[in-house]
């Protein structure tokens, strides 16, 4: 199949852009500009495009000879300085793209939300991403599926670290005692990165899911507590000791500091990491193909590479 590919010089996108070389699709992908060494070894056997959603390049010309489109791209924190914002990304690249693949005639759109989007969610990055699936099922696509994945971790490269790598970096490092924002309790599901990647090309040619809408997350629940203690345990060997912010302390805090980038959390992620981040994964893995990897330390073992 010759598959169009945004965000493919991202963290999930390079793993999707690894499937779908490996089982023999051609791939043209979307790049801005100056970003194409972090295709590494496979940028030999993909073709570039060059451009940025954000200014809306034609491409229904280039979509013309591809089947199908996987869409990607998203940001998790706005540089509104910059013009990046969730609603310009999410929204308003994703409205471009469906309308030039539907001008080019592709059939099938596979696209990435997040687990929580939805029309009332807790923060405008729920909310965008709920209107970005919106632009997908009106458009009428002969083949579409959505998937909304949890938190995703695994391998990152440089550059792009997951949530092992954060925790690993801006909490587990630097505090000898570590400060959790609440008591701590709010859950999650996290998937690993090549399970979502593994789903993603199966959906091009898996019939039951198309016209369909996943929550792709992993097969343990596990608080906040769980997660900070499985990752020390996977960078030092060991727990650190934790101290609680009560809730209104810490919200306090984010809505101050975190608004104005002093604290690694921004009132947006605030509200989602209280309002946690799960869902039944039933449908996930009764469609897709692939074993449950588990978020455990030896599991985890590459984020002594990324935290010095």
């Amino acid at each position: 199949m010759h598959v169009f590919l945004t965000g493919g010089t991202g963290f999930v996108g390079r793993y999707v852009l690894r499937v779908l070389l490996e089982q023999g699709h051609k791939v043209v992908a979307l790049v801005r500009r100056g970003s194409e060494h972090k295709l590494e070894e496979a940028r030999e056997h993909v073709t570039l495009v060059h451009g940025d959603l954000l200014q809306k390049p034609p491409l229904a010309d280039v979509l013309a000879s591809c089947d199908a489109v996987i869409h990607l791209v998203g940001i998790i924190q706005e540089r509104s300085q910059q013009g990046v914002t969730f609603e310009r990304v999410h929204v308003e690249g994703t409205r471009h793209l469906v309308h030039e693949a539907k001008t080019a005639g592709v059939g099938c759109f596979i696209h990435m939300s997040a687990n929580g989007a939805r029309p009332d969610g807790v923060s405008r990055y729920q909310i965008t991403k709920w209107q970005a699936e919106e632009e997908v099922r009106k458009a009428n696509f002969d083949v579409w599926t959505i998937f909304r994945p949890s938190f995703i971790f695994g391998d990152p490269g440089k550059g792009h670290p997951d949530i092992a790598v954060q925790l690993a970096r801006t909490l587990i490092r630097p505090f000898p005692v570590l400060p959790i924002l609440g008591d701590g309790t709010y859950a999650s599901q996290p998937i690993f990165v090549g399970e979502v990647a593994d789903a993603f090309v199966q959906a091009l040619e898996k019939h039951e899911a198309h016209g369909r809408t996943f929550c792709a997350a992993g097969p343990d629940r596990l608080t906040f507590n769980e997660v900070v203690d499985i990752v020390a345990l996977a960078l030092l060997g060991r727990t650190r000791p934790r101290v609680h912010i009560p809730l209104p302390l810490a919200r306090l805090l984010v809505q101050t500091l975190g608004r104005v980038g002093l604290l690694p959390v921004t009132p947006d992620q605030f509200a989602m990491l209280m309002e946690g981040n799960t869902c039944d994964h039933t449908p996930f893995y009764r469609t897709f193909d692939g074993t449950p990897y588990r978020f455990i330390p030896e599991h985890l073992q590459y984020v002594r590479k990324y935290v010095s």
